[in-house]
């Protein structure tokens, strides 16, 4: 079996973040989506789970952070290209996203952008040459 990530993510108005997360190339699982959360399919083995914030608390007895406010993670997403990298992070850009909350970093082997989704959680787009993967910059 293929291992899979589930993603949880407490958002502020889950309308608007299911439109963020579609328009970066995610699809919506109804049968694992209510009027709580919903299930944002990325690919066969990575899926956001959007969960309004008082549902989200009920996860945790620990207080949820504002993701505005402080960063406890930085989700990198690799994707085929350079060209790729920039398409996802207009994309964010367009649909409400913020871009560009650090600087590209491109170290020719390596290439990556920032933006924040509608409620400020941290998204790394990022390609690597196969060939510097393996050992072998090109």
């Amino acid at each position: 079996m293929t291992q899979m990530i589930f993603i949880n993510l407490p958002v502020s108005d889950l309308t608007a973040s299911i439109r963020f997360y579609e328009a970066i190339g995610c699809v919506k699982n109804d049968q694992f989506s209510d009027e709580k959360a919903a299930c944002m399919v990325l690919s066969d083995a990575i899926f956001f789970q959007l969960l309004k914030r008082d549902y989200f608390a009920t996860f945790t007895s620990r207080p949820v952070a504002q993701p505005k406010d402080a960063v406890g993670v930085l989700m990198a997403l690799s994707r085929e290209s350079r060209e790729a990298v920039d398409a996802l992070t207009e994309a964010a850009a367009a649909a409400g996203g913020k871009p560009d909350v650090r600087d590209a970093q491109d170290y020719g082997f390596m290439y990556s952008r920032a933006f924040e989704d509608p409620d400020g959680h941290t998204f790394e787009p990022m390609w690597m040459d196969p060939g510097a993967v393996e050992g072998q910059n090109s």
